[in-house]
């Protein structure tokens, strides 16, 4: 699928706020653990992938009914729905200099109803002139998402006859709808009625 860049700086790929948190400093020292196991910036790349979608658990998969949004929250809690997930990631691959921008995708329930808008990341590795999109979701039965830079891996093949669909745009920072479904929620079961079903 071909993304499109909606901000002209690869700069505001590699900027913080208040959702991806990179500054923070358990963002810093995970980044810094992942980095002295790794080689250079893909090798790093697919550690944080692998940490973000196997270590922090998505909370839809465990029951657990917490609601995280900051990139540093998912970290402290490991937990959280895949915009948590996504933020994390972002977080931290700009924490090492790798530009990330958040995706979106609209998806549908097996019966074709529409459900929440769901998040993914795109990076940008030196030396490639693309960028990748990765999905950190986690994996379970029926869901195989992986880092990969051949072919995209995701969680979620998109059905066209469910009128799914990825969204092409690149976005810098959470969508505004998606961070106040986030921000709004007390709990995971109210998640899911303030996130927005399509953008």
């Amino acid at each position: 699928m071909e993304l499109i860049q909606q901000v002209p700086a690869i700069s505001a790929y590699l900027t913080a706020d208040e959702a991806i948190d990179h500054e923070h400093p358990l963002v810093r020292e995970t980044a810094a653990h992942l980095r002295s196991e790794t080689e250079d910036a893909y090798t790093y790349a697919a550690a944080a992938f692998d940490f973000v979608r196997d270590a922090i658990a998505h909370s839809a998969d465990t029951g657990d009914t917490r609601v995280t949004w900051r990139a540093s929250d998912a970290l402290a809690t490991r937990n959280g729905i895949c915009h948590a997930k996504s933020h994390a990631l972002a977080a931290l691959l700009r924490a090492e200099g790798i530009p990330a921008a958040l995706c979106y995708q609209r998806l549908a329930d097996d019966s074709g109803d529409p459900g929440p808008v769901h998040g993914l990341i795109a990076l940008r590795l030196p030396g490639r002139d693309r960028w990748d999109r990765q999905d950190p979701r986690g994996n379970r039965p029926g869901v195989d998402a992986r880092f990969s830079l051949d072919e995209e891996r995701l969680a979620w093949p998109i059905r066209p006859e469910f009128d799914e669909m990825d969204y092409p745009v690149l976005y810098a920072a959470p969508h505004p709808l998606v961070l106040r479904g986030l921000r709004a929620a007390a709990d995971r079961a109210q998640l899911w009625r303030t996130l927005p079903a399509a953008l």
